[in-house]
This record gives structure tokens, sequence and C-alpha cells, in this order.
């Protein structure tokens, strides 16, 4: 059974299917490996373990009756603790929604039981989603996989360590500034942000929902394919036959490679050589328009954040952390007329950036242009915290903003990435395009 625990969600559904996995016994291993783990209580926030049991015998009965109702029927995945559980906490990482109990599943998480998925718990998350490291000292800090003393990314922090440590074998975050493709990136594994209105935010809770989407984080480019499908009760993307020979592929030479520290270059560099080896022709350009839209990030992000949770905020600002209450009370240095110029400014460049970018099949930059602090070092000091954040979050932001899907894959150097942009709405195509880069890369 520990083997279950190393394998991907795609190779358990199998499992499953040809009734040499039973999925009982897969949610016990889960759940006993979450209660052992020395970590578990820093990644999990709760474990739903008898919700995890009683769908597991549903899937069980599926699977001896020749039912199943999808690849992965009966397969366990993890959930930030921002995605609504009925009858479950769901307080975001925060002490501001302490005791807070949904009375409905969201949306996905009904598309994914559906489906006949299995919901392990609840994981760990930044404080209302609003920061890229993963330290939260009002709950907890997740660990990160290539080194315990340093934190693992956010906001879905403990998503990302729940697959990282075996402690689930795929896991549901949020993507608001990097939150799936940052941790991703940082603990090894393949994280999927969505385009924006893909997927339902349906009894999610919200950081700034003009920004706000949700993806997987995963073991494999098959395994998001399968769960963007699963959560929004689709058809998975067609990924046999998925090729690099003469993929266009643009390197973003405009801020993404500023300031870079040593060990992430030398990933992305790495992962660039091995996917020309393997085909793909590759051009390095300077795009102004993004370096645009990243300086609109102040007027935008903040001001909407703080829009969505003013009140609860102010009722009770001494329940956050000094540094999250601090980014959040910057919204209020942003004027109501400069807010609705910037989201007009910022609709024209991604008009632009889509019409100088038209010629190739995505756009590379390398995920997180550094490697993840002590937590130690990060909780000692405000504006150490603050520079590294900011730092952390800069080339996932580009997506963000630039309203693009995007797909980050390990390099095969600990704790680096290269992340995938396409045009919204185009995830069958990217995932088709990451599917054949996995097979270039480590």
């Amino acid at each position: 059974m520990d083997a279950w625990l190393k394998m991907s969600a795609a190779e358990l559904g199998r499992g499953i299917g040809d009734l040499r996995i039973d999925p009982v016994a897969l949610a016990e291993a889960f759940l006993e490996a979450i209660d052992t783990h020395p970590y578990g209580d820093r990644i999990y926030v709760r474990p739903t373990r008898q919700r995890a049991l009683d769908e597991a015998m549903a899937a069980r009965a599926r699977a001896q009756s020749g039912g199943r109702r999808g690849a992965l029927d009966g397969v366990p995945v993890s959930w930030k603790d921002l995605v609504d559980t009925a009858g479950i906490e769901t307080e975001a990482g925060s002490a501001l929604l302490k005791g807070r109990v949904p009375g409905a599943d969201a949306e996905m998480l009904r598309n994914a039981t559906a489906a006949g998925l299995v919901c392990l718990g609840k994981t760990h998350m930044s404080e209302l989603a609003f920061s890229g490291l993963g330290f939260n000292p009002v709950t907890a800090s997740p660990p990160c996989v290539n080194d315990p003393e340093a934190v693992s990314g956010g906001s879905s922090s403990g998503a990302a360590t729940s697959v990282a440590y075996g402690l689930a074998p795929a896991a549901i975050g949020s993507d608001t500034g990097g939150s799936v493709r940052l941790p991703a990136a940082w603990n090894d594994l393949v994280g999927l942000k969505t385009s924006h209105g893909r997927l339902s935010l349906q009894g999610i809770v919200p950081l700034c929902p003009r920004f706000d989407t949700i993806g997987p984080l995963s073991r494999s480019v098959e395994d998001a394919a399968l769960l963007l499908a699963v959560l929004e009760g689709g058809k998975p993307a067609d990924l046999t036959g998925a090729t690099l020979a003469g993929r266009r592929l643009m390197v973003l030479e405009t801020v993404a490679l500023e300031e870079i520290r040593a060990e992430p270059l030398a990933g992305f560099e790495s992962a660039v050589e091995r996917l020309a080896s393997a085909g793909a022709v590759i051009e390095r350009r300077k795009l102004p328009v993004v370096a645009e839209a990243l300086a609109l990030s102040p007027l935008l992000y903040a001001p909407e954040a703080y829009g969505t949770w003013k009140d609860a905020i102010e009722a009770q600002p001494e329940l956050m952390y000094p540094a999250i209450l601090q980014r959040f009370q910057g919204g209020l240095e942003v004027s109501g007329p400069d807010y609705v110029a910037a989201w007009e400014e910022l609709e024209d460049l991604r008009a632009r950036y889509l019409a100088e970018t038209a010629g190739f099949d995505a756009v590379l930059v390398p995920t997180v242009p550094s490697l993840p602090p002590k937590i130690a070092e990060v909780g000692a000091d405000v504006a150490f915290f603050n520079a590294e954040n900011l730092l952390a979050l800069r080339n996932t932001r580009i997506g963000n903003l630039l309203g693009l899907c995007g797909l980050t894959l390990p390099t095969g150097h600990p704790g680096t990435g290269v992340s995938f942009l396409a045009p919204p709405m185009r995830e069958e195509a990217l995932l088709r395009l990451g599917a054949a880069a996995e097979a270039a890369l480590p």
C-alpha cells in the first residue's frame, strides 16, 4: 500500500478500474498517512475521515458492479480550505472566519463528488489567500518538500505539500496571482492555472473575484487534464500523440528574467534546451506590454481584496497577521477612478499581448524567480516577507493580469519550474503541449 502513496491519480484510477486497488483500502492508506505523518497537522487543517470512507465505499460498489463514473472514480483528493464543504468548517486560513460552516458543497466539489472522487480533507493555506509564500502564523505554515525549514509557497501551500509528501494523489487549489503554480514549482509538481471564468467560483471563499481561478496540483499533466474535466463536469483533453515537433515557443525576456536567482534560471534554461532538442522552435523576445501590465498590480489587487473583506477586517483587525493586514489595507490608498482607469488600461494591454503572441503556441517563463526562503527568516522580518513575497509572485502574476491560462512543469532542478502561458480558454491545447513537454523533461 505504500506504493499507492506515490502513484499518480490516473494510475490509481486505472488500478481501481482493473479491481487491483480497493477504493476503501486506498482511502484508509491516505488517511493513516495523514494521521501519522510528522507534518500532517501542518498540511491538513482537518481530514474528512467519515466522508472519505463513505465515498470510498460507494466507489468500491460501483467498481465491483462495473458502474464506474469515470477515470478518477474512487481516487482521493485534498481540497484547499477555501472550497466550501457542507457541514465542515471552511475558514480560508483566517481567524476572521473561525467556526464558519457552509451549508452546501461548492459547485466544483459537487461535480467532483458526482464523478466519484473521494474528499480526503481540507488543507492549510495563506491567510485569506493573500500571500505567495505560504507563511501563515495564524494557522500553520506547511514545510517545503525540498527543505522542511523553508516555506512551501502559497497560497495553496497545504494543497501542494499534501501531494508532494504523499498525503494525497492530487489537490485542488486556487490561483489569483500564482497560488497554484508557485507552490507547485517549489514542490516539484504540475500546476494548472485555469482561465478566469472557466471553472465556477460558486462556494469559493473569494479574494479578488475578477482574478480568482481554481486549478489542480498533481504529479502529471494527465492528472491535471482529468481533474479539470471533473471540476467542470466535462470531457478531458485528448493527450494522445502530443508532440513538440514544430511547436513555436517564445521565451519572454521582459521582466520575467530580471533579478532571477541562479537556481531557477539554471532550471529554466536547461528545460528550454530540452524542449528545443525535442523539436520545439524557440524564439526569445521582449514584450514591453508585460511590464506595463505588471505596473498596474498595485492599482488592481489590493483595492479589490480590501473591498471584498473590508467589513470583516476592520471589525477585528487584531486577528490578522500584521503583514497580511497591511497588504489588504493598502487598497485604501487607491481611488475609485484610478481603479477603474487601471482596469480599462489592462483590457487594452490584454488585447495587445494576444496580438503580439498570436504566432506562438505558448510563452515560456521561469515559474518563480526565487527559491523558498526559510520560515524563521520570513517570520522574523516583515520587510523580508514583503520583498520575498513580491518577487515570488512576479512571474506568475503575468498570467493572471493578462488573463491567460498557464501550466507549470518541474524542470528537474529541485524547486524550479517552467511555465507555459497560453490564451484564455485554450486549456486543452495547453495540456497537449504540456504532455509533450513533460516527456522531454525529467
